[in-house]
């Protein structure tokens, strides 16, 4: 069922989000607010405003599954975007590093190989 991978996009919505809101709530963030289509099997992550509460919404076949992580201790870190956006794409590794709370500025990426599919 835990199916989420280094295949998938990641879009982190900016703004606190109300964890209160459950399937219907943050599909309706991402159809009005992001403008983005909530059935497209693309993964949106919402944050609380403390940052101690995480909700990843993604379609997969047959319903929406939502994962929600709550932490005893310290806060999530966003990482910096453009001024103005509603949602910053990122990797599943950048992913993978704020829910395991790693500093971000301190990780230094690597040169590696990577297949771009052309048109």
């Amino acid at each position: 069922m835990f199916s989420l991978n280094e295949r998938h996009q990641y879009y982190l919505y900016q703004e606190s989000a109300d964890m209160r809101k459950g399937f219907d709530g943050l599909s309706g963030l991402v159809r009005n607010e992001l403008g983005q289509n909530p059935l497209s099997g693309d993964v949106f992550i919402f944050i609380n405003r403390g940052r101690n509460r995480m909700k990843l919404l993604v379609w997969e076949q047959g319903g929406f599954v939502l994962y929600y992580k709550r932490l005893e201790r310290g806060r999530f870190e966003i990482p910096d975007v453009e001024a103005g956006e509603k949602s910053s794409l990122i990797s599943w590794q950048k992913l993978m590093l704020i829910v395991k709370g790693i500093d971000l500025q301190s990780v230094r990426k690597r040169k590696r190989f990577s297949y771009k599919k052309t048109g």
